[in-house]
C-alpha cells in the first residue's frame, strides 16, 4: 500500500513534472537497487520514509505538509496494508482517516494498489472537465457534474475515466500550463 501511496501523495497539488522529479529523487537517494542485471530501483521501505527528516524531503522537492504525510504513512504502514483486503469504497474511506490523505489521494491509491474500478478522483484539476467534455460536450465541469455524468457507469467509473483519457479528446485549453516550481529552491 505504501508503494502506491508514495507517488499519490507526491502528486498532491503540484504538476506531474514536479511530482515525478520528487519521486525519482526520493527513490534514488533513499530507495534500493532491485536485484538482477537491470538498473532498477525499489521505493524506500516504510521505516526509511519515517526516518527521512522533513528538511531532507524539502531538498528532494517535497514541502513540509506532504513530507509529514509521507512520514506518517511510513509509521502506519502495517495498518495501511490491511486496507487492501477491504472492498473499494471501504478501503478508500479507511485511507481517508489518515491526516493528509483525502478523497483524491485515496482514489489514486485505490486504483494503483488494488485495482479499484470505481475510484474516481474527486478534487482533480483536470478530470471533471475531461468527463464533462467527453460525455456532455461541456467545456468545463466540476466534481458534482462529473459524478452526475458518471452515475450510469457506477462500479466501473475509474475505468470509464481512464478510457476517456486514452481517447485523447480533451476540452479546449483555458490558458498556458502551470509552470513547474522548485520546492527545493524555496
Amino acid at each position: 500500500m505504501v508503494e502506491a501511496l508514495l507517488p499519490a501523495i507526491l502528486e498532491q497539488k503540484v504538476t506531474g513534472v514536479e511530482a515525478r522529479a520528487s519521486y525519482r529523487a526520493i527513490i534514488r537517494s533513499h530507495g534500493q537497487r532491485a536485484p538482477g542485471p537491470a538498473v532498477l530501483w525499489i521505493p524506500p521501505l516504510p521505516e526509511r520514509l519515517t526516518a527521512i527528516p522533513t528538511f531532507e524531503y524539502h531538498r528532494l522537492g517535497v514541502e513540509e505538509r506532504r513530507a509529514v504525510t509521507l512520514r506518517r504513512i511510513g509509521a502506519l504502514a502495517d495498518r495501511l496494508e490491511a486496507t487492501g483486503a477491504l472492498p473499494g469504497a471501504e478501503a478508500r474511506a479507511r485511507l481517508q482517516t489518515v491526516p493528509g490523505i483525502g478523497a483524491w489521494t485515496a482514489a489514486e491509491t485505490g486504483r494503483a494498489a488494488f485495482g479499484d474500478p470505481d475510484a474516481i478522483s474527486v478534487g482533480d484539476y483536470h478530470v471533471p472537465s475531461l468527463v464533462s467534455w467527453a460525455l456532455a460536450g461541456e467545456p468545463r465541469g466540476d466534481d458534482a457534474r462529473m459524478v452526475e455524468l458518471l452515475e450510469p457507469y457506477a462500479g466501473q467509473r475509474a475505468r470509464v475515466v481512464r478510457l476517456l483519457e486514452l481517447a485523447g479528446d480533451h476540452p479546449p485549453r483555458r490558458g498556458p500550463r502551470m509552470a513547474p516550481r522548485s520546492i527545493a529552491r524555496i
